[in-house]
């Protein structure tokens, strides 16, 4: 489908800065509301040349946001207003809404609240217990961090209008069935109904790298493109894809698991329970499980994923073969799965993110460049590669992104 970036956006807002052309579903009020946030602040004239519409379409919808306490006008600083009146930009109302974006993981959660423009009022972290949970403790750790959210903001559970939660796993967007994660007990936890039943503003499950592609689409270096490809390693590996502006799930809301793809028949383990899993050859546990066996350390020394995992690679650094050969290995993998991905979606931007991309063992020049054979070998055009690693908030931010897209898509339907 054919994208269209606007000339006339300024880039302070959040959101995706291009115009869709195949837009129609939406209603114009919405795609007025979501051009006056992707541009932070803009004239109701660029609106409407942005959006292809006439001025006077634009004017009367801006008048019935203004009027549901929404948009509001901003004057733009003139010399001379005498000749006329002044003439203003268009901003979204900051506190029209509030929401939160949560990203669970084992044994630390981090959480943010934002405002109707995704800019963050408050953010707060809860480290928890590691090990399989049943659902009425994420419920209790969800309370924990929505109250010290609420704390920090001076805002009140009645001002939250939805939270947008992100867990590992795979994770059927639409029904809120997780049918698998690391760290719940059982399979098939119908966790949506659940925490919506149990908490009192709307709730909007996904996988957590999915909210990071988000992260990309609404704040970062997604937001003028229109299709690109978010790959994570960190405890598991993850993909998000974004085409057309949208985030793609798949039929039954659980595609993209390009860490569960089987590059190795009969192989490795994988937390999942299959074998031969790319995760089971690049993540966290892949990494520490290799150089517990490889490495000649003490067994009686009890050491943290973290703490075996830095030991590994200073002693890579320090030029300790087994070391070193252990992260050349992860990276072969990792070049081939990121080739798959090319391949088969051939992003404009495949953007590397994650905690373990600080071990620069994992993309290195030669593994980006086995990742870039294919497109060598046929003679097109490679496809750019980015590393960005925001920091842990960023997952709770995609989050946010998701509930603040689907209370602008409630908004729509009742304009």
């Amino acid at each position: 489908m054919e994208q269209v970036a606007p000339k006339t956006v300024q880039t302070q807002g959040s959101g995706p800065l291009l115009v869709d052309a195949a837009r129609g579903k939406k209603p114009l009020s919405q795609q007025v509301l979501e051009r006056i946030r992707a541009a932070g602040r803009i004239s109701r004239s660029d609106v409407a040349k942005d959006l292809g519409v006439s001025p006077g379409s634009v004017t009367a919808i801006v008048s019935g946001l203004m009027e549901a306490g929404l948009v509001r006008e901003n004057p733009k600083p003139h010399r001379d207003f005498s000749r006329g009146r002044p003439p203003v930009e268009l901003s979204l109302v900051h506190d029209a809404r509030h929401v939160i974006g949560v990203t669970l993981r084992d044994g630390v959660h981090n959480a943010v609240l934002t405002d109707f423009t995704g800019r963050v009022v408050a953010d707060a972290t809860l480290e928890c217990p590691t090990g399989r949970k049943e659902p009425d403790e994420l419920l209790a750790d969800l309370n924990a961090l929505v109250a010290d959210l609420l704390s920090r903001s001076g805002l009140e559970r009645s001002d939250i209008c939805g939270v947008g939660i992100g867990l590992p796993g795979f994770i059927d967007h639409q029904s809120g069935l997780v049918h698998w994660c690391p760290f719940l007990r059982d399979k098939r936890v119908p966790l949506g109904d659940f925490l919506s039943r149990n908490l009192p503003f709307a709730v909007y499950l996904d996988n957590d790298v999915n909210l990071l592609a988000m992260a990309e689409l609404w704040f970062g270096m997604g937001r003028e493109l229109s299709n690109f490809a978010v790959f994570t390693i960190e405890h598991g590996v993850g993909m998000g894809l974004i085409l057309d502006n949208r985030i793609y799930r798949g039929a039954r809301g659980i595609g993209l698991e390009i860490g569960h793809t089987t590059i190795q028949v009969d192989g490795a383990l994988c937390r999942c329970g299959q074998r031969g899993c790319l995760e089971a050859y690049i993540a966290d546990y892949a990494l520490v499980r290799e150089a517990s066996t490889a490495l000649e350390w003490d067994s009686s020394v009890a050491r943290s994923s973290d703490q075996t995992l830095e030991i590994l690679f200073d002693q890579a650094k320090a030029g300790n073969e087994a070391a070193r050969t252990i992260f050349a290995r992860a990276g072969r993998y990792l070049s081939s799965g990121l080739a798959n991905v090319i391949r088969v979606f051939d992003p404009e931007l495949l953007i590397l993110s994650g905690a373990r991309l600080r071990y620069d063992y994992l993309y290195a020049e030669e593994v980006l460049g086995g990742a870039h054979r294919f497109s060598d070998w046929i003679g097109r055009e490679r496809t750019r590669i980015a590393v960005n690693t925001w920091g842990d908030l960023v997952w709770a931010r995609g989050g946010a992104a998701l509930a603040l897209s689907a209370e602008t898509d409630r908004i729509g339907a009742g304009l």
